[in-house]
């Protein structure tokens, strides 16, 4: 499995906040926008929230193992790499949401009745910065979770830190 890069995480932001924008300003010019859910944030920031908690405590786990520390618990390998695909998977969905709520509060922010929409762009802007705290927290576990390199010439990990 390859790691995620902020680098694809970013692209992929901007490129959804172009066209969500674009997709906001055609809604707009035929309907109304619609309004941003006040749980969006809230939402985010639980998945964030649940991604640390599972990055701390593999983090602790993997060290007790490294210190050889006195009735240290075994991480199930399977149960890390499930995790870091859940983490990896919650980034790019994070990715793509903020990239929606950035666009989305860009258009409502540049309208002439701002004040009007001013609740939805400050939840819209709280979404993207909760969206960018998964992607952090997604990102963390995949580096807690990565496999240390083999001191052999072929560069592939061993499962070593994972008993």
């Amino acid at each position: 499995m390859k790691p995620l890069r902020v680098r694809l995480l970013l692209g992929i932001f901007v490129v959804v906040t172009a066209l969500a924008w674009a997709g906001a300003k055609l809604w707009n010019s035929l309907d109304t926008l619609p309004g941003v859910p006040a749980a969006a944030p809230v939402v985010l920031a639980v998945v964030a929230v649940v991604l640390l908690a599972a990055a701390v405590s593999l983090r602790s786990r993997l060290k007790a193992i490294r210190d050889r520390a006195p009735g240290a618990k075994r991480v199930d390998p399977l149960m890390a790499a499930r995790a870091v695909v859940l983490g990896q998977a919650s980034a790019l969905v994070s990715a793509v949401v903020a990239g929606v709520y950035a666009g989305l509060g860009i258009e409502l922010a540049t309208l002439p009745d701002f004040d009007a929409h001013r609740t939805a762009v400050i939840t819209a802007g709280l979404a993207v910065l909760a969206a960018a705290a998964v992607v952090a927290a997604a990102l963390w576990l995949q580096h807690v979770c990565k496999l240390p390199e083999d001191g052999g010439s072929s560069g592939k990990g061993t499962a070593s830190s994972a008993r």
